[in-house]
């Protein structure tokens, strides 16, 4: 896992230097093992290096001419899990380097813009073909890892991270009023288009080819599979098992130490066991807990990790930690996101760099996949006539300048309907928004933030093939979702307790909001960006009812803390009211 971003000029001239070394300086957190830089007639290449497979020779970009440094060149940020069997499978292939990555770029000379089909991980890769003067971007079918771009008259820019753009004067600092609409009401943003005018997604599977600085194709690798829920054969438990240890196993291949995030909850439970069967080892597990109120499950995800060997480190965030530390996590989530687990993630992130590891094994992907969450309950027939839409509730009620804040996930879910259950409908609607441009991207940031790559196992293509066509009453009933995956760790790992009540990742930010509202509501409402779409009457109401409901509250605070560093460019080292006190100060 790294960074990357690049140029390709419209006028045929070299891309300027002082907009590439400040294009990877803005993602020098990204790669603290070495940078890489190609720069031929008018395009750039640029890589910021976090090393996990091939630490001596897989240095980006990589090449694939009949000299070393000519021909295709290819910088890459992910994890390439099929590389042993790409590469088998192309045994006449000159390969330089033992990189992950390497066959991705062999697989373009053959395949072309659709050399990304065939890979199973979790990637946004750029190549450059000199011989065609073609750019080829790719991300991979979930979005796992992120890709931003720019098209001016200038040329064509793309970056790892939106705040890269910014920082190298692509695009003009501004705020998008559609998406943030969506982001206080909805707490993501959906689309290509992102809360900067003229930054773009590279949208999840997307493949784009750009030639003389603008795009001229475009295609897309589908996540999910089409048609509606099919019949399973037998109970499934042992295909489920064969696919989820497959998963897994491919997931632990690195150079370098890993472990896990784990919770109380039957994602975690679950690679946490497959975990241990594929390695025979004692695994590092973290968890997350928090000091003084709400609920802790670390004493639930100590006993289960005793319950497979595995060694469990306990992560306290208390209210402290929180005002001290929530400007710095709002600051690193350039994309921005109101989902309060952003601060256990980045708290996570912190203690596994801490504890010499660079690779964690998340449980992200199996509520949508398998239909964890309850809206998915609800779906089932005859209930959703009963129902109302998933995301029909807006965070901070009837605001007028955030009107129109569903119109793009009401469109999302007219297009994913068809020829699927309603069950299904809903599943497609998170995984094409919900789980990119929330989950993943508070994933990538928090734990980039630290040096530390995330994989989530879940989120494979044979997963995704077994899982997606379940028939829904495998999926759902009146109590459960995730039902088949329920069965099977209750067969599997019968101390996990597979039929409990999902509790969530929530830490205590309302209580901790709701002690201090009186003081903070007058610094959150004179925060420019705050100011723009609610009163101050509006803001001491929610901040005082925080306790009772703290995700307006949090909406709110973390809002204006994320407009404090990347509109108002302050620095975010300080605490949360003094960090506020300078913003309102102008």
């Amino acid at each position: 896992m790294c960074g990357l971003a690049g140029v390709m000029t419209r006028d045929g001239a070299a891309p300027e230097t002082a907009v590439l070394d400040r294009l990877l300086a803005a993602l020098a957190h990204r790669g603290p093992d070495g940078h890489g830089r190609l720069v031929r007639g008018n395009t750039a290449l640029l890589h910021a290096r976090l090393a996990i497979v091939d630490l001596v020779t897989g240095d980006q970009p990589l090449f694939a001419g009949a000299e070393p440094g000519t021909g295709p060149a290819l910088v890459c940020n992910g994890e390439i899990y099929n590389n042993n069997e790409l590469r088998a499978a192309m045994a006449n292939t000159p390969f330089r380097t033992r990189s992950d990555c390497e066959p991705a770029l062999w697989r373009y000379l053959s395949d072309g813009e659709r050399f990304a089909d065939g890979l199973r991980g979790m990637y946004a890769a750029a190549i450059h073909d000199p011989a065609r003067g073609r750019l080829v971007l790719a991300r991979d079918p979930f979005g796992i890892k992120q890709l931003y771009y720019a098209v001016s008259e200038r040329g064509f820019f793309f970056a790892s991270e939106p705040q890269a753009l910014l920082a190298a004067g692509v695009v003009a600092v501004a705020i998008d009023a559609r998406a943030r609409a969506e982001l206080l009401q909805l707490k993501f943003t959906t689309g290509a288009a992102t809360i900067f005018p003229g930054i773009l997604r590279l949208l999840p599977g997307e493949t784009l080819v750009v030639e003389r600085g603008a795009i001229v194709a475009r295609h897309v690798r589908a996540a999910l599979p089409e048609g509606g829920p099919r019949r399973l054969e037998g109970d499934g438990l042992d295909v489920l098992e064969r696919v989820l240890l497959d998963s897994v196993t491919v997931h632990l291949r690195s150079d370098v130490p890993y472990g896990l995030f784990l919770s109380s909850g039957i994602d975690s439970a679950a690679v946490l066991a497959l975990m241990h069967r594929a390695t025979g080892q004692r695994i590092h597990a973290l968890t997350c807990g928090w000091d003084g109120v709400g609920v802790d499950e670390t004493a639930e995800a100590a006993r289960l990790a005793r319950a497979q060997g595995a060694a469990c480190e306990r992560v306290a965030m208390g209210e402290a930690d929180f005002w001290a530390l929530a400007p710095r996590i709002a600051a690193c989530i350039d994309d921005p996101t109101a989902d309060a687990a952003v601060l256990p993630t980045w708290m996570l992130g912190r203690a596994a760099r801490a504890a010499g590891l660079k690779v964690t094994l998340c449980g992200e992907g199996a509520d949508e996949l398998f239909a964890g969450y309850s809206r998915y309950r609800k779906r089932r027939a005859p209930w959703r006539w009963l129902a109302r839409p998933p995301r029909s509730r807006a965070v901070l009620g009837e605001v007028p300048a955030l009107a129109g804040w569903r119109a793009g996930i009401a469109g999302l879910e007219q297009r994913v309907a068809p020829g699927r259950s309603a069950v299904q409908a809903a599943q497609a609607a998170d995984i094409a928004e919900w789980l990119p441009n929330d989950l993943l991207v508070k994933l990538d940031r928090c734990l980039m933030a630290h040096g530390v790559e995330g994989r989530t196992p879940f989120l494979d293509p044979e997963v995704a093939a077994f899982a997606f066509p379940l028939p829904d009453s495998q999926k759902v009933d009146l109590r459960f979702g995730k039902r088949l995956l329920r069965r099977w760790l209750a067969r599997a790992f019968p101390e996990a307790g597979a039929f409990a009540r999902k509790k969530g990742f929530k830490p205590p930010v309302g209580a901790w909001i709701a002690r201090r509202a009186e003081r903070l509501a007058p610094l959150l409402a004179a925060q420019p960006g705050v100011a723009e779409v609610v009163g101050a009457r509006e803001v001491l109401a929610h901040l005082a009812n925080a306790e009772r409901d703290g995700q307006p509250a949090w909406s709110l605070l973390y809002y204006g803390l994320w407009h404090c560093r990347h509109v108002l460019g302050l620095d975010p080292e300080g605490d949360v009211e003094s960090v506020l006190r300078e913003a309102a100060a102008g």
